[in-house]
């Protein structure tokens, strides 16, 4: 355990320094925890730290340029990806996606050997579900079928707006964010919407992250997840 600051996000970032090697291709996420690691990882290249990023999102994009880091795309090895996520259970299993860049940060991450979490402790849930929400993107000409399906299966999709136009992803497609409650199968869960065309990804993420990094406030705790041997 290490002690923070009095930001966790920046605690969480600074820790996460920790993963980098010099010389070496870090996937970078989207959100409130992968900008506050794109500064830090910015601040570390100044003081000589070589690094090259590959971004999640259009956003962590324009901040990591304008910070001065070099940008590659997918065609680089990736030694590991630093994210955020909305809920964390007991396996490391993740929802992510209220940002609305998972897509891109499951491209990233399944590119990179290693995924690293970022969150406070308030995202940790015994359940996956435990929030109260799931997001799933969605092909625009095909929402209407898929908002059926998906209410079919007792999501109660709601599509996402912004200033009451839909929300719009890196992607051009639209998110519907559907009400769960604790998902008792998550991957069962996972390969039913998979399977409604015009789903492109949702926002479960299972089994994708190596390390997790909480804030509690006071201490930054890592959680490894456990591999079957």
């Amino acid at each position: 355990m290490t002690a923070t600051n009095d930001d966790p996000l920046a605690a969480l970032a600074t820790r996460a320094l920790d993963f980098v090697r010099d010389d070496s291709v870090v996937g970078l996420g989207a959100g409130r925890a992968a900008s506050a690691f794109v500064r830090a990882l910015a601040a570390r290249a100044r003081g000589g730290l070589r690094v090259r990023g590959v971004p999640a999102s259009e956003d962590t994009a324009r901040l990591a340029r304008e910070l001065g880091i070099a940008l590659v795309g997918l065609e680089a090895e990736l030694d590991l990806t630093v994210d955020g996520a909305d809920e964390v259970d007991r396996g490391l299993n993740l929802i992510k996606g209220y940002g609305g860049a998972f897509v891109r940060e499951r491209i990233v991450a399944a590119a990179s050997r290693r995924q690293v979490i970022l969150v406070t402790a308030d995202k940790l849930v015994e359940t996956l579900g435990g929030r109260g929400r799931l997001p799933v993107e969605v092909l625009p000409f095909a929402l209407p079928l898929c908002q059926r399906r998906l209410e079919d299966l007792g999501l109660k999709p709601a599509l996402r707006t912004r200033e009451e136009r839909p929300f719009v992803t890196d992607n051009f497609n639209v998110i519907v964010d559907c009400t769960v409650g604790p998902i008792a199968d998550p991957a069962a869960l996972e390969r039913a919407i998979l399977a409604i065309p015009g789903v492109i990804d949702t926002g479960l993420f299972l089994g994708t992250a190596d390390t997790v990094l909480v804030s509690d406030g006071e201490t930054v705790r890592e959680l490894v997840r456990r591999r079957s041997r």
